[in-house]
């Protein structure tokens, strides 16, 4: 098997958690990282040495400029421009995107002018692109005509797979979902200046109020439900994991029992094995720390109020079930380019 050359735009916390999923994947080859935020002997470390996920199994070091790992080089480069990046020269077709700073078709094109075949973006793309949750709507992938995939947000893999199972066995009216989400680099490590001023506030001792797209972007995932979801997050002093709160009214009356039955069987038959859990023990947070799949159900938190209201608690490692879940989707389009 010929490997697809694959460069990863932005070495943040996706994207060294991206090459840590798919370093032993024999359909991707990474040759190239482009980062502005230090250098590849930084690069090298952080990849060595995780506060959350611990020490990596193999050893990056720093050899002529480049990143090496087991007998592999991968060229490094810290250009701000992505059309100063030697994609072409490298024989790139696959970029992964995780800089969060190219999210328009307009602001992705010097990655297509530089011979890149299709981007997949670590982030919601809401014009000009296909907003893919592994699992849900792989499906709809065409590799002819799209070349701006994304893996939507770490959330929206947490509650898309809940909401295809409830809805297409029951049918949600409408419903609201609350995110108790990890701190994240977005906010301060003391109080400072922030455009959300609950972020300006200190990460580590607040709860905080903020918002998230998870909710609405589902509407990109099942059109029929735009406009009938909507949330929020609250930002918790953790670094890892965390838990969607979802709250739906059904279409119909049903129960506890059902509800979880459903949501038992998806997790083990079908397109979500692997991606949806379903977890009965008592359980916390950190017991969810390295867990790859995209939402674990609480069984024991189900509640049915009234009939048709019904409230569903998710976990999931925010971090590296989407790091997988990207990795996994730039693996299908490698697939399609090695068959065209």
């Amino acid at each position: 098997m010929t490997a697809t050359k694959v460069g990863i735009n932005g070495f943040g916390r996706m994207g060294r958690l991206a090459l840590r999923a798919l370093w032993d994947w024999p359909e991707l080859e990474v040759v190239q990282i482009n980062e502005v935020a230090g250098d590849c002997a930084a690069a090298a470390h952080l990849m060595n040495f995780d506060s959350v996920h611990g020490r990596w199994r193999h050893e990056a070091r720093v050899d002529a400029g480049a990143l090496v790992a087991d007998g592999r080089t991968i060229q490094f480069s810290g250009h701000a421009d992505p059309g100063n990046v030697p994609w072409r020269e490298q024989g790139i077709d696959i970029v992964m995107e995780s800089t969060g700073q190219f999210r328009t078709p307009e602001t992705i094109q010097p990655f297509f002018d530089c011979g890149v075949d299709t981007v997949v973006v670590a982030a919601p793309v809401k014009q000009g692109a296909l907003n893919i949750v592994v699992g849900v709507n792989d499906d709809l992938y065409d590799p002819e005509r799209d070349k701006i995939v994304t893996a939507a947000s770490c959330t929206t893999n947490c509650l898309a797979p809940i909401v295809k199972v409830i809805h297409q066995a029951i049918g949600i009216q409408h419903g609201s979902i609350t995110t108790l989400h990890d701190m994240t680099g977005t906010q301060s490590v003391v109080d400072s200046a922030h455009a959300d001023l609950r972020r300006a506030r200190a990460a580590s001792l607040s709860l905080i109020p903020t918002t998230t797209g998870s909710a609405s972007a589902i509407g990109m995932i099942f059109p029929e439900l735009e406009g009938r979801l909507d949330g929020l997050a609250v930002r918790v002093p953790l670094m890892n994991a965390s838990l969607t709160d979802c709250v739906f009214e059904l279409a119909r009356p049903t129960d506890v029992d059902e509800v979880n039955s459903l949501l038992a069987s998806a997790s083990e038959a079908g397109p979500l094995v692997g991606i949806l859990g379903y977890e009965e023990r008592p359980l916390v947070s950190v017991d969810f720390k390295g867990d790859a799949r995209s939402a674990i159900v609480d069984a024991r938190s189900t509640l049915v109020t009234n009939g048709t209201q019904v409230k569903i608690l998710a976990w999931y490692d925010n971090e590296w079930g989407y790091a997988n879940r990207w990795s996994e989707l730039a693996r299908t389009v490698a697939g399609s380019i090695s068959r065209a």
